[in-house]
């Protein structure tokens, strides 16, 4: 059974700095496909990194060049590093894996 578990989301000002958790068991993060997501309430879930099982990483053009994607295959745990923050990154933020496997979602409020 896979169980996601997010953690790091908070309140930080415009410009400052997140780093978001996702502790995984029942997958092995060095050869599954992982990815993170953010909602806004009345919005789809929007895709914002994946990282392969080989470690190749794509992101969103809205996040590219402030978020990066990685994980510590030793722990199982993926990371987001969230830089350069701006009120439109508010969302709650999920970590998910393939078929279906969602972690409960991490609230990023990005305010001054």
């Amino acid at each position: 059974q896979v169980r996601l578990v997010e953690s790091g989301g908070g309140v930080v000002q415009p410009g400052g700095s997140l780093r978001l958790s996702c502790a995984a068991s029942g997958i092995i993060l060095g050869v599954n496909v992982m990815y993170w997501y953010r909602q806004v309430p009345g919005k789809p879930r929007e895709l914002v990194a994946t990282i392969t099982g080989i470690g190749h990483t794509t992101y969103a053009d809205s996040v590219k060049g402030r978020f990066t994607i990685s994980r510590d295959v030793t722990e199982n745990i993926l990371y987001l590093q969230m830089d350069n923050l701006k009120p439109e990154d508010t969302a709650v933020y999920y970590c998910a894996a393939p078929r279906g496997n969602w972690g409960q979602g991490t609230q990023v409020t990005v305010s001054s």
